[in-house]
């Protein structure tokens, strides 16, 4: 704790207000840092608000061990976040195990079975091997042509909205300034060459001793701009809701496909795209219509479900799939904590612990070496960016 007392009253800027930014803004305030959060739009309204709120790492048999590690400990942090913002606020992020259920067909581009029962062993996730019958008695909606299932009963969800409003109000309660509609595009620094304050877009220079680039799929463009060489860029995904009956579908149901989401209010979010477009803003017929498609033909029995609603986002996608997260070496007081890709909500408390931590002088308690924010660009097009579109 020393390190914290010797850090007290630290200015930090927290660039970026999405979930991972506000998070660690209220975990470097219970450290007794003074941090402010500046949010070139509006706060959690990008990435952060419309993603699903799965609680479960994607497909991390893809990725290295270290991933692993690092989302094992951020969902651990889970059951006390979600106490704390319940205490501060009286908000509930709606966080409750639901299950995901893979179905395995035998035309699956992709089979993997044999990859995730391995990881799934290894790191002692709870899983049950499902067959056919087995598979449609769990959950009604699904194909007659499945030919079984993996299901990890434990896995949870929250509703990002939620989580976000919960988030905001702390900030709100704790007196943390959030600045919206406060574009950075530089950094001041000392004659040492230290960070000692960000400079927004009308020429305002806010004063701090420490700078965190959290700003999300913008990371890329903003680090540019500040003279750091940082590969994150927007992947577009487009989700469709639906409406159906309470308990239509049970779990949440992830196809290489297509994902589904149910709500406990009989709301079932679809999902997701993953498109390389650049900013692109907005849906398309044809990319809702193959989502639908996917829904129709994975869980037939969803065809009379209602079509409420549609929206995008812009996740902060990476080479390898990994997030960036540390110091930047030769830029005192620079650090960075963007990349996540879609794995967002389910890194963020883990993030924002380790980061607060690491910015007010305590060393990570795990190896970071694999995302640390000069690692060599690796390309990796089972987990990393797509490619473009044309």
């Amino acid at each position: 704790m020393s390190n914290f007392k010797q850090a007290e009253g630290k200015r930090v800027a927290v660039i970026g207000g999405g979930v991972v930014g506000c998070l660690t803004a209220l975990y470097l305030h219970e450290l007794g840092a003074k941090p402010i959060v500046l949010e070139k739009g509006m706060t959690g309204q990008q990435s952060s608000w419309a993603g699903a709120g799965i609680l479960c790492p994607i497909h991390p048999w893809l990725y290295p061990d270290s991933f692993t590690h690092l989302i094992d400990r951020s969902l651990a942090m889970y059951p006390a976040m979600n106490e704390m913002l319940l205490d501060k606020t009286g908000l509930s992020m709606q966080w409750h195990k639901s299950g995901l259920l893979i179905p395995l067909f035998e035309d699956d581009r992709i089979h993997h079975r044999e990859e995730a029962l391995a990881w799934s062993r290894r790191f002692t996730w709870k899983v049950e091997e499902l067959d056919a019958a087995q598979t449609q008695a769990h959950e009604k909606t699904i194909s007659e042509q499945v030919s079984g299932s993996l299901l990890w009963p434990e896995v949870g969800q929250i509703r990002n909205p939620r989580l976000l409003a919960a988030v905001k109000k702390a900030l709100e309660l704790c007196h943390i300034p959030v600045r919206e509609h406060a574009e950075v595009v530089a950094l001041g620094e000392d004659s040492q060459g230290d960070i000692n304050a960000v400079i927004l877009a009308n020429g305002e220079v806010v004063p701090a001793d420490a700078a965190l680039l959290a700003a999300g799929s913008w990371s890329g463009e903003l680090a540019k701009q500040i003279g750091l060489e940082l590969p994150v860029e927007p992947v577009k995904g487009q989700i469709v809701l639906l409406k159906d009956e309470p308990g239509k579908i049970n779990h949440i149901i992830k196809h290489d496909d297509v994902y589904m989401v149910p709500r406990s209010d009989g709301h079932i979010l679809v999902g997701a795209s993953m498109e390389r477009v650049g900013f692109e803003e907005g849906t398309t017929e044809k990319v809702i219509d193959s989502l639908l498609d996917a829904t129709y033909r994975i869980t037939p029995g969803l065809k009379s479900a209602k079509v409420v609603n549609q929206w995008m986002g812009f996740r902060p996608g990476s080479p390898d799939g990994m997030p960036y997260l540390g110091p930047v070496e030769g830029r005192q007081g620079l650090w960075v904590a963007s990349g996540h890709y879609r794995n967002g909500v389910a890194l963020a408390p883990g993030t924002a612990d380790l980061m607060s931590r690491w910015i007010m002088g305590e060393k990570p308690a795990m190896d970071l070496a694999d995302f640390r924010v000069d690692r060599p660009v690796v390309e990796l097009s089972k987990i990393g960016l797509p490619a473009r579109s044309k």
